[in-house]
């Protein structure tokens, strides 16, 4: 989808260090004014990714290979049955960096609701989460990890929608060790394919403006 203001690309299923590189073309083509705002809404193959905050034991128990990025936020999975999305954008001056996690914490909260899953935030704590009950803790249901570099974002959410929960059992997912994490599939009792979340984020990121 493309308009002259916004760029949604779904190239499907990207290797994370290709879809790393194509961040950044896209975020100096940006930055220059040669590309319209871009989004990629896409897959990626297993792969743990840690953040600058991250420390030695929250990696991966079994050794398990990390990619080291420069966005803010500790260590996260991203897989199949994910959703993952990287707006590039150009912010408005003054430069907020809060104001736009928030914007795309309620955008995915919107999602959440558009699926009948309850989602909210929890303070202190960035992404959408799904409140605990008294028999199980908060559980995260979409991560959030970004940077702003010359204005403009980089990285940023990852929607779990039928992914295999177990992989978050092999690392302290963001750090948080008082937490669980689940998805839409595991909230509502049946699959909900990344393919059919897929339309319904697009319809949601005007939030993000």
């Amino acid at each position: 989808m493309t308009t002259p203001t916004l760029t949604v690309l779904r190239p499907g299923l990207v290797d994370y260090r290709e879809a790393w590189a194509e961040q950044q073309r896209l975020h100096e083509a940006v930055v220059s004014g040669d590309q319209p705002d871009t989004i990629l809404l896409l897959e990626h193959p297993s792969v743990f990714t840690a953040g600058k905050r991250t420390e030695p034991a929250d990696r991966p128990f079994d050794g398990t290979p990390v990619v080291d990025v420069d966005r803010g936020g500790k260590i996260t999975w991203h897989g199949p049955g994910q959703l993952v999305g990287y707006p590039i954008l150009k912010l408005a001056d003054p430069i907020d960096v809060v104001a736009y996690v928030r914007r795309v914490e309620q955008m995915l909260i919107d999602v959440c609701a558009s699926f009948g899953v309850a989602a909210t935030r929890v303070e202190g704590r960035s992404g959408a989460w799904v409140a605990g009950d008294g028999t199980r803790p908060d559980r995260k249901i979409a991560a959030i990890g970004i940077r702003v570099a010359r204005g403009v974002t980089l990285h940023g959410f990852a929607l779990n929608a039928d992914c295999d929960l177990g992989n978050f059992d092999r690392f302290v997912p963001c750090g948080i060790r008082d937490a669980g994490v689940t998805s839409l599939s595991a909230e509502l009792g049946r699959d909900v394919t990344v393919a059919e979340a897929l339309p319904v984020v697009e319809r949601h990121l005007s939030t993000l403006f």
